[in-house]
């Protein structure tokens, strides 16, 4: 249900801080983004978190609250084309204006633009012509490059919780009757009855925007919100899978936890799952080439090599082909012994790193660079080949054993 012309979401989308639903950690009372923009402080920022939370309505927020030009783009469409034609506008506005202020490029799942394009985005950056918010759903230290992550702030957003998105459906319920009014004086409220609120959380996962738009759908088709008409209205395929949304994470993780299991049935059937939802393909292959390491390690170091190829094959060949070459892998990775002991040992290691912090290096295993180094003691007693059972660690962890190898 809409104004003729506006879907739900956008209709009830809230235009300052003090309307805004959910992600209280950010923009609460002496929270990072409030006070931000309390002193009009504004910067370039990565929203990391998943979909239909807020990462765009609150990167508008920001523009709007500092008077600062918004401009949206995604990274699924855009090019370098698009960003050199803001950058020429922003350029040609800097100097004619003494008052400039940058404006905000919104970047829609930044992760989707290659190497190249995030590099074309550093320098301008840099120069102050835009400010850059990134919105993604996948984790920036893997999909961001290390220049570009370096200049910018890291914001993690969760999902709504169930009073959020009362709060949300309550909004939407109430647009719906205004809008109505304009059409009917006398048009009645809208119930919701307790089984299809109920629905409507458990189907949408904390997700505003997944819920808006059944909501919108479901009203626009049977003209009310009871349950038998929301569930018939996700009888549309375009609704039965959302990729963004909170199958893209159940599906991943049933696929990786059926290649623990060493269940490769599950595994290729939860793989075909995500192909036919038209899945990004080196999303799959990453988590399989995490999973080489993390689960199966030192049991068949090779599987790390069989993880990688299949990651390069799916970059060059795409799909409906590089489907076979994921199928190749998940059943190798599937059937592959596990063993954990790289992983628990790098994590052990970890915890010690943060409960004793940067612990003295032991003096023999100093480079002696110059005379006074070699003087007051470093390298000296240095052996080439010790033996494994020598402690090279810090002294508050000698004979500590991390790597704890299975017989």
């Amino acid at each position: 249900m809409s104004d003729l012309s506006k879907p739900l979401a956008a209709l009830i989308r809230p235009e300052s801080l003090n309307d805004f639903v959910g992600q209280e950690h950010l923009v609460g009372v002496g929270r990072p983004i409030r006070a931000a923009m309390d002193l009009q402080a504004v910067f370039s920022m990565i929203f990391w978190g998943p979909p239909g939370v807020g990462k765009t309505t609150l990167a508008r927020i920001i523009a709007k609250e500092s008077d600062r030009e918004f401009i949206e783009i995604s990274a699924v469409s855009a090019g370098k084309a698009d960003i050199r034609k803001i950058v020429e506008d922003g350029r040609k506005q800097k100097g004619l204006l003494e008052d400039y202020r940058s404006p905000i490029l919104f970047v829609d799942e930044i992760h989707r633009f290659n190497k190249a394009q995030q590099d074309y985005l550093l320098p301008f950056v840099e120069e102050g012509i835009l400010i850059l918010i990134g919105a993604t759903t996948e984790n920036p230290s893997f999909e961001i490059i290390s220049p570009l992550l370096s200049r910018m702030r890291v914001f993690i957003f969760k999902a709504l919780s169930e009073e959020e998105m009362k709060k949300v459906l309550k909004m939407a319920v109430k647009k719906i009757h205004e809008t109505l009014k304009l059409i009917n004086k006398k048009a009645k409220k809208i119930a919701v009855p307790v089984k299809s609120e109920e629905f409507l959380l458990n189907y949408s996962a904390g997700d505003a925007r997944k819920l808006l738009t059944l909501v919108d759908n479901t009203f626009t088709l049977y003209a009310n919100l009871e349950l038998e008409s929301l569930k018939n209205s996700l009888q549309s395929k375009h609704l039965s899978y959302d990729k963004k949304g909170a199958e893209h994470y159940e599906t991943i993780s049933a696929f990786i936890k059926s290649m623990r299991a060493s269940n490769a049935d599950a595994a290729v059937y939860y793989l075909a799952r995500m192909v036919e939802a038209g899945e990004d393909p080196l999303f799959i292959a990453r988590r399989m080439v995490i999973f080489a390491s993390e689960d199966i390690g030192l049991a068949a170091p090779t599987a790390l090599v069989v993880a990688n190829a299949v990651f390069s094959a799916c970059q060059i060949i795409g799909y409906p082909e590089c489907a076979i070459n994921l199928a190749h892998g998940v059943t190798y990775l599937a059937n592959a012994p596990k063993n954990r002991t790289s992983y628990d040992a790098l994590r052990a290691a970890q915890a010690d790193v943060q409960a004793y912090g940067n612990l003295d290096i032991p003096l023999n295993l100093k480079n002696a660079d110059t005379k006074l180094l070699k003087e007051i003691g470093y390298g000296k007693g240095y052996e080439m080949y010790p033996g494994k059972e020598t402690s090279l660690l810090p002294d508050k962890l000698k004979g500590k054993k991390y790597l704890k190898v299975k017989k």
